[in-house]
């Protein structure tokens, strides 16, 4: 399912999600501008800022090392990966950042692309693939929406049943939860955590982590 978007209002400009976007988009330009101009220098470029599991632990000491924990959370892997990002964070951001603000907005996003990306670490920690994306910190905001807004409706693009169809928060989060979380399970099992280039476990851990951190928030800034 694709979300179009939500039927919750909200009363402030979402400033830091457009912010956010602005840099993913930004950031990613640069990548381009980068791979056109020399394709060496991306690609070391790439790899020193993005999270490599092994390095990262192998150089914990080291505090360049875990600057790639928060330079990550800007690089994409291609236009569908950037573009994806994008819209999740605009369509589930705008409200989250509604409920907590600028600086709390801030710290639930890092916090959560943070604990994504260790929960990864974690789980394949001696990986030499690079870890891009901001995938972490967004399925954050989405564990953080569901404890906010979880009566809210989604109106989202499902294919194989009808093109448009408005789907209860609470049941589209969990489902994307679940499918995270069941190919986290099956690349786990097949001995390979990130397969197929997909982090599905800094999925599941950020939003676990949003989920965390919006259900312990101050009361005033929940329902």
């Amino acid at each position: 399912m694709l979300p179009l978007w939500d039927t919750q209002p909200h009363r402030r400009t979402p400033i830091l999600t457009a912010l956010l976007i602005a840099a993913c988009l930004g950031v990613f330009g640069y990548e381009v501008s980068l791979l056109l101009a020399d394709e060496k220098n991306f690609a070391v470029w790439m790899t020193r800022h993005a999270l490599v599991p092994g390095r990262l632990l192998a150089g914990w000491a080291d505090a360049a090392q875990w600057q790639t924990v928060l330079t990550s959370m800007f690089l994409h892997g291609g236009v569908a990966h950037v573009l994806g990002n994008c819209w999740f964070l605009w369509v589930f951001g705008n409200n989250v950042e509604d409920r907590l603000g600028f600086f709390g907005f801030a710290a639930l996003y890092v916090f959560t692309g943070a604990a994504a990306a260790l929960v990864q670490v974690a789980v394949d920690p001696g990986s030499s693939v690079p870890m891009v994306g901001a995938s972490g910190a967004i399925s954050g905001v989405l564990g953080a929406y569901l404890v906010f807004f979880p009566r809210a409706w989604v109106v989202s693009l499902v294919p194989w049943i009808v093109p448009v169809l408005p789907v209860p928060a609470v049941v589209f989060l969990l489902m994307w939860f679940f499918v995270q979380t069941y190919a986290g399970v099956g690349a786990l099992l097949a001995g390979a955590p990130g397969a197929g280039g997909v982090a599905w476990w800094a999925h599941a851990g950020g939003f676990l982590a949003g989920v965390f951190l919006a259900w312990n928030w101050p009361r005033a800034g929940r329902r």
